[in-house]
């Protein structure tokens, strides 16, 4: 069995997509998925299967649309993948709270954005990853997912480093 990393993206987000983490991990269970592990509120999964990363997304997408009604994105990682982002940040990880790894559902060819008012925040672009390292704060930052989906063309799901190397940690447990 495999292990994989994954995200959902913009659920339970200020109230909107609400969805349970016991709800998530019974219907994927039900979906004969194993050893399932959900971390914090924000759509964050370990789980192993013999599946192929495209049919697990397709699989959870389907499920989530037709057991809740969201139609959101499903972003999968194996752990090899997950760990090779984190050491190939290329910014300062001294300052946890201003850094951030967008997870892309796809490859992109491009490796800048335009993007206006961004100040001191810097960004990188490397294939499935866009690379955040936001000194004026997320709240504040020009570097949301929205924009990077709509310059990019491809679902992007946020996490922060905390989370990011947490679920790095959490899935040297389940193997």
């Amino acid at each position: 069995m495999n292990t994989y990393i994954v995200l959902l993206r913009g659920i339970n987000v200020s109230g909107k997509n609400k969805l349970p983490m016991k709800d998530l991990r019974e219907m994927l269970e039900k979906m004969k998925f194993k050893n399932v592990l959900t971390y914090i509120q924000s759509g964050n999964i370990l789980l192993q299967s013999n599946s192929s990363k495209s049919e697990i997304a397709q699989s959870i997408h389907e499920s989530i649309n037709t057991k809740f009604g969201y139609s959101i994105p499903v972003i999968i990682r194996t752990p090899e993948e997950w760990n090779r982002a984190i050491d190939n940040y290329p910014f300062s990880l001294e300052n946890e709270k201003i850094v951030a790894f967008s997870f892309l559902e796809n490859g992109v060819g491009l490796e800048e954005i335009e993007v206006k008012g961004i100040n001191d925040d810097q960004y990188k672009i490397v294939n499935d990853v866009v690379y955040l390292y936001c000194p004026s704060g997320f709240g504040k930052t020009k570097l949301t997912n929205n924009i990077i989906e709509k310059k990019l063309e491809v679902a992007a799901t946020t996490r922060n480093l905390k989370t990011t190397l947490k679920m790095l940690e959490l899935s040297k447990e389940v193997n």
